[in-house]
């Protein structure tokens, strides 16, 4: 199966699994600090988080991981049918 990856700048690459966009919904949703969603992605600084929400697109930071789950399997299935 595909996973989402995305790198930053430093060179860190950051998989987008289930855990990791439980919280950046989390931190899209609720009030919860850049420190915060560092702290549980296992990134070094809020720099780091900042860059990755700057790339990450807003229609997977606000869709439930169990939604984005479906879509994911859904375009994967649809690229490998071309």
């Amino acid at each position: 199966m595909s996973e989402l990856v995305i790198k930053l700048s430093n060179g860190k690459e950051v998989k987008i699994d289930r855990d990791a966009l439980e919280a950046i919904n989390k931190y899209v949703r609720f009030e919860v600090s850049l420190e915060a969603l560092a702290k549980e992605l296992g990134l070094e600084s809020w720099e780091e988080t900042y860059e990755l929400i700057k790339k990450i697109p807003a229609w997977i930071a606000w869709t439930p991981p169990s939604v984005f789950n479906y879509e994911k399997e859904r375009l994967i299935n649809k690229l490998k049918s071309q």
